[in-house]
């Protein structure tokens, strides 16, 4: 089955950048949707960053021009550079995808890992 394993995470100034990455195992890689999600305890699962098969990218408009989401089939990985990291960026980051880019818009997921935790201080 599909798993999921985030990290880079960690804990930055506003202003400064992170890299965070997913490893993926057991999908058929190559042709999937995979996006970031973020998630806090006062709002619902969000969409940060998808990016296609091939390599069709959308962001949501909080982050756009600042974030950058990219993959590496041969590696099975996906990347999020993270520049310009506001207050309001804090939140625990996930990764996940799906063949279905409709499937991955919705965050319709089984499962998910455990995320990687960003913390940006003002």
């Amino acid at each position: 089955q599909a798993q999921f394993v985030e990290s880079g995470g960690g804990l930055v100034q506003a202003g400064g950048s992170l890299t965070l990455s997913c490893a993926a195992s057991g999908r058929d890689f190559t042709y999937e949707t995979f996006a970031w999600y973020r998630q806090t305890s006062e709002k619902q699962r969000e969409l940060v960053a998808a990016i296609s098969p091939g390599s069709s990218t959308n962001y949501a408009d909080s982050v756009k021009g600042r974030f950058t989401i990219s993959r590496d089939n041969a590696k099975n990985m996906v990347y999020l550079q993270m520049n310009n990291l506001q207050f309001e960026d804090t939140a625990v980051y996930y990764c996940n995808g799906d063949l279905d880019y409709g499937r991955v818009l919705r965050a319709d997921f089984g499962s998910w890992g455990q995320g990687t935790q960003v913390t940006v201080s003002s």
